[in-house]
């Protein structure tokens, strides 16, 4: 089974609002990720701080034990609250998600504690598949130990790192791992929608 959870519940600090609830071409980022990801698995879980404003989705929600705690308690949360023996990880405010680049890493889940792909020299930690019960353990023992780094807990699992020659087999400009954290990647991303509309190859 298969766990996909969109995590949605970070400050969008720099957003000024709820960035999962910012529209792009009339629709919610959030409804964009979902669109991406929704026929990779067999349960969709937001986590979000707000669920009375997730509730028209219809989807299972969790809330962090402490709001704003940062990435990786977050990532705790996501954990605890998947049912699949995997658990894709991904952030609402990325609309352009590569669905087949997404389903090779699950393609190779079985064979790995962590699938991370890497790009622009640095792992993409909200773009991963995770071993539920394997990484469940090791964040735990992470943040017993202080740790906040999203990788601060791979040393102790078996981690499969896509490289960056194979994400651009699949999407060459690393549209997916595209964020939407500023009024400026909003309008950006607007721009990249209205390219692809009028056929366009940006997206």
């Amino acid at each position: 089974m298969i766990s996909l959870v969109i995590q949605a519940g970070g400050r969008s600090s720099r957003m000024g609002r709820d960035k999962g609830l910012v529209e792009l071409a009339g629709k919610p980022l959030i409804e964009w990720v979902i669109g991406r990801i929704h026929d990779l698995g067999d349960e969709t879980i937001i986590t979000t701080n707000a669920p009375a404003d997730y509730a028209y989705l219809g989807l299972r929600m969790a809330t962090d034990a402490e709001p704003g705690a940062g990435a990786l308690p977050g990532l705790l949360t996501a954990l605890q609250a998947a049912r699949g023996e995997f658990a894709l990880v991904v952030a609402c405010d990325m609309p352009f998600l590569n669905h087949e680049l997404l389903a090779h890493q699950i393609a190779i889940a079985p064979n790995a504690d962590v699938v991370v792909p890497q790009w622009d020299d640095r792992y993409q930690t909200m773009h991963t598949v995770y071993r539920r019960d394997a990484c469940l353990a090791a964040v735990s023992a992470a943040l017993e130990r202080g740790e906040k780094r999203m990788i601060s807990f791979y040393g102790d699992l078996r981690v499969h790192a896509v490289p960056a020659t194979t994400v651009a087999r699949f999407d060459p400009e690393g549209h997916t791992f595209f964020n939407v954290n500023t009024p400026e990647d909003l309008a950006l991303a607007a721009l990249m929608v209205g390219e692809w509309e009028s056929g366009v190859d940006s997206v």
